[in-house]
Order: C-alpha cells, then structure tokens, then sequence
C-alpha cells in the first residue's frame, strides 16, 4: 500500500475523475507549476463527454456543442486541440411531434402554423391566460415553463419529454432545469423577436447557428488533455475508485483508493478536487460524516442514459444534431445523427450512424436488457414513429452512462447545503467541480469552468465562488450581436 506522487513536492493536490473538470483541473494545475494525481474509476476519460467507439464507429453520449460565452473556456479548448482539430457545423435541432418537425428553441410562427388555425389560437389564448392567471407554484418545472409558454404549449413541447428524460412528473420537478436550460424565453419574446426589425434594436440577440465540434467527438479533446496532463508530470491512474477521504484538524490529508483486483493505494494531500458525485464523496470522508449528513447524501439522486447506435445508409438520416422525440408512445427520448456532428465519426462511406437515447433508472429494465433486445426496440419505435424502415437498419451498438443527469427533486438544493455546510467544516481543502461533483445540470463549458476558477482559488488565493458559475439568466445557446 502506498503509491508516491511522481514529483515528491510540497504541494500534493489529488483530483478526483478524469472527466472535463478533472482534466480541467490537472491540466491548469500543471500550468501553475504544480502537478497532480487524477483517480480515475473507469477505464477511459472524458466522463460524459468521452466519445465512445465501438467497431471504429463513435459516439457522443449526449451531444456536446462546443460553444461558450465563458471565454477564458473558449480559449482553453484551442489550446488544447489545434483549430485544424474543430469542425464548425451547423446547428440544428427540432421536436418531432404527431408526424411533424417543429424548430427548437421554439419559433413562434413555425409552431403555430404546424399547429393548425385552431390549435394556434387556442396556444395563444392559454398563454394569454397564464399571464393574468399565472400558475400557484413557479419553483417546479410545470409551473416555470407553463408561466412562459402557457399551459397548452407546455404539455405538447414540455411535458411528455421532461418526463422521459427525469422519469417524475414534471410538477415533482424543480424550476431549476427550466432556468439552466429554457432561462428567459418565452412565447412573447419569440414572437416579439419575428416581428420586431431588427435595425431597430440596439442589441439583436440570435440563436447560435453553428458551433464548433472536434473532428474525432468531444472525447478527442479529453484524450489530447490526457496527454498534456501526464507531460506536465501528472499521473493519470485508471480503474481507481475513491473508497476513503481521511481528514482532521478541518483539512483533508489522504485519499485512498481501489481496483477492481482489490488492490489498494493510499495518497497523501494538500488539497483534494472533486468530480465524482457529491453523495459518494461524502460518503468516502474518514471519519464519517454524522447521521443527518449521510441522509442528505443518500437523498441526492441520478438519472442514467443509454445510447442505442443504429447504422443505416446515409440517406436514412436527417441534417439535424438530434431530433426530441414528444411521442408518449415510444421510450426514446432523443435522436442523434452522429454523421451531421462530424462525418469523421463515420468509418464507412455511404452510412450514417442514429443514436437513439433513452433516460433509464440504473438497474431498470432497459438498463439491464440484452443489447440485442435494446437493438430491437430502438428499431421497432423508429418504424412506429415513421422515421425509419426497420429493414434499413444494418447492425447496431449500446453504450451506458450510470449517473448522466443529477436529479432536481423538491429536497436537492437543501441536501447540497447541507453536505457542503458539512464539508466547509470538517475539510476546507475538498472543492466539489463540476455537473456531478456539485449535483448541478451544467454544461461542459461550466463544469470546466467551476475546475479553471477552484485551480486559481488553490494556486493565487483568490475567492472565487464556483456555486454561481451558470446562475446568469441569459439563454445558453443564444449570442448578443451588435446591430448593423
């Protein structure tokens, strides 16, 4: 037992997962003149964003846009890659409801004229309704997104998708993800924005119509991160899992951590980041946590994901990133054309490859079926909905990600407090990062972010607050542009 840091320095900093904050992290760390040791439980990196590959086919697991409007990211990323690296495609995604494609972000016009006459003015006059009658309860995701959209257009753009995706009732749901994802839009302001000039306006701001996206996927730019970490003198130690945090006097001091074999190894600290889920770090920390702090912990909750790759010519895809599916009778949430993110990621000419996404629980049904039975099904409700012939499809591949989405239930914001009340206590050298490092929905660029601001916290003594990273109301994928 007992595994030496590779430079035998003062400063021992341990990160914990080699996803983007991870990697982030390390990689930052290393620029500072300081090195590292990342733990890593799986076998690969990148976490979410690693680009799964599966007889020389890959796959993104989610859909990772590489836009930002957190330059100091923007810049981190072309330092990691080369600009040749980055393909810039379009962006394009749209919902696919009763047989017909609607824009997303919602535009206005383009819904109410694929809604009919009728339907049209009875979404308007819901609207209409909720702003003189607004909704009681604007904390939860119904209530949020019904006061912006009224009730009509909730339940058919909203609703059943939401469902899909978090497996609760969207009123058990809490405004939180509405606010991350939907911020400021609404149907006035999509409707203002078609019909007002825009040489009127002072500022214009407009949907993103391309992005920036590794050749290779976003696992690329983790693999290249990867290896800057370990020529700075990092070590990246895979199949690790984190089993004890020791601490006393109020600091962390040691990190001990597993294989799969049994083996162990102990590494002593002067400051510990963490990605990994922020219930599990709690419950890693040695001595443990009191009772009411363990509860919080196993009260925090996660969704799972699961990716069914179907290849079909490439006439049989679509020019969109991924199309949401709004169909309460299928378990498919989304659809991904992984050829319209970078045709790189496609072996063979003349293919496409459709990754169907389905929101499990871990250990459900869909999570532990047969790939050939997960196969069949994606097939199956692909021919319902009328996208693809079933005959089409020539071979398939499933990919699984335990813990993809923290869980935004009514009591999340009060256990989160009380576990970093807990840790500020008892181990002020333990900084959570990133989506689940902090049980927060962020994006890539964010998680980096909360990495890139604790790294300068622990090297220059700033005070950064990386809680409020991605709180701004502003709309992700939307960019303020100067008016001409």
């Amino acid at each position: 037992m007992g595994e030496d840091h590779p430079n035998d320095t003062a400063a021992r900093t341990v990160v914990i997962g080699a996803g983007p904050a991870g990697l982030t992290a390390a990689y930052q760390l290393g620029k500072a003149g300081r090195t590292a040791t990342v733990l890593e439980a799986t076998d690969v990196v990148g976490g979410i964003s690693q680009t799964a590959e599966r007889d020389g086919w890959r796959f993104d697991i989610g859909g990772h846009r590489f836009f930002t409007k957190v330059t100091p990211v923007q810049e981190l990323w072309h330092e990691i890659l080369p600009d040749e690296d980055f393909l810039l495609r379009p962006r394009m995604s749209r919902i696919y409801y009763k047989g017909k494609f609607y824009d997303y972000p919602l535009k206005a016009f383009n819904a109410l004229r694929n809604l009919g006459i009728v339907e049209a003015v009875r979404c308007v006059l819901s609207y209409a309704w909720v702003r003189l009658n607004p909704p009681e309860d604007l904390s939860t995701f119904e209530g949020f997104v019904a006061s912006r959209f009224g009730w009509r257009l909730y339940r058919i753009f909203f609703k059943t998708y939401t469902e899909k995706v978090w497996g609760v009732p969207a009123d058990e749901l809490q405004a939180d993800f509405a606010a991350q994802r939907i911020k400021d839009l609404s149907l006035f302001k999509a409707i203002w924005n078609a019909v007002t000039p825009s040489r009127n306006q002072k500022d214009i701001t407009s949907l993103i119509e391309e992005f920036e996206y590794p050749r290779h996927g976003p696992g690329m730019m983790w693999e290249r991160c990867h290896g800057l970490v370990v020529d700075q003198g990092s070590s990246v130690l895979f199949g690790r899992m984190v089993d004890k945090i020791r601490h006393r006097d109020g600091v962390a001091y040691e990190v001990v951590a597993s294989t799969t074999d049994g083996e162990t190894s102990a590494h002593p600290c002067t400051e510990v980041i963490s990605s990994m889920p922020i219930p599990l770090l709690v419950q890693a920390m040695d001595p443990p946590a009191p009772e009411d702090v363990q509860l919080a912990a196993k009260r925090l909750e996660f969704r799972d994901f699961l990716t069914v790759a179907l290849v079909v010519p490439e006439e049989d895809g679509f020019p969109d990133n991924w199309i949401y599916i709004h169909a309460p009778e299928v378990q498919v949430g989304r659809v991904q054309n992984f050829g319209s993110w970078s045709p790189e990621m496609i072996p063979e000419p003349g293919k496409t490859c459709l990754g169907l996404e389905f929101f499990v629980n871990e250990g459900d049904d869909l999570w532990i079926a047969d790939d050939d039975d997960l196969i069949a099904q994606a097939t199956a409700e692909m021919q319902l909905l009328g996208l693809l012939d079933a005959d089409r499809v020539e071979k398939g591949y499933v990919v699984r990600m335990p813990k993809a989405y923290p869980m935004y239930d009514a009591t999340y914001k009060d256990n989160v407090e009380t576990l970093r009340t807990w840790l500020r206590e008892v181990a002020a050298n333990v900084f959570p990062v990133g989506r689940n490092g902090m049980h927060r929905y962020n994006n890539q660029d964010h998680s980096m972010y909360t990495a890139m601001l604790t790294v300068e916290n622990i090297v220059n003594g700033t005070d950064h607050d990386v809680w409020e990273v991605n709180v701004e109301a502003e709309y992700h994928e939307e960019i303020d542009e100067p008016a001409r």
